[in-house]
């Protein structure tokens, strides 16, 4: 295996679920160079491949679809505090739950439907069809939480999308 090969395998290992454009600007290599190394290791089945919300993503092998979805969310700032936030509560109100995160309502319907689609978070109703958020695996959950951290730009976008949210705030209560 090459040098180049070689490392590009290990900082997937070390970044588990890291995405493309950021293993590129991570590494010293031109895209079509990453993409040809990558490519090679797929073949090898040294990595594995996923597109989850408009990215691809990069793992190791012994990670399961639900691991990598999982995973992948969890590279996004704002969901990553979502399942914080429920694993420190155990189960919240989702007004509540985007008050205390400091994000708009319509954000964390945005982020909290694809933890459901992954099934992280489940939505219970009461019988006044009022929603409760909780996780759907916590016990497989810390653990995935503690191998990645939110990407510079990811977190970038996070903050954009929340300082955008702030500014419309004061117009989405209409009289």
């Amino acid at each position: 295996m090459s040098e180049t090969r070689q490392q590009i395998r290990m900082h997937v290992n070390e970044n588990v679920g890291i995405h493309f454009n950021e293993l590129v600007r991570q590494s010293e290599c031109a895209p079509g160079q990453v993409q040809y190394h990558i490519h090679r290791l797929i073949d090898e089945d040294v990595l594995i491949r996923s597109e989850f919300y408009g990215r691809t993503h990069y793992y190791p092998p012994q990670y399961d679809e639900w691991e990598r979805g999982a995973l992948a969310l969890f590279r996004r700032e704002t969901a990553r505090e979502i399942v914080v936030h429920l694993i420190e509560h155990e189960s919240a109100d989702p007004n509540e739950t985007a008050k205390a995160l400091g994000i708009a309502r319509s954000t964390l319907e945005y982020h909290i439907t694809h933890l459901v689609e992954q099934e992280i978070v489940e939505k219970q109703y009461n019988t006044r069809n009022q929603v409760t958020l909780c996780l759907a695996q916590p016990d497989q959950i810390g653990p995935l939480l503690m191998e990645v951290t939110p990407t510079v730009p990811d977190r970038f976008i996070d903050r954009f999308t929340r300082l955008v949210d702030s500014l419309l705030e004061p117009y989405s209560e209409c009289p």
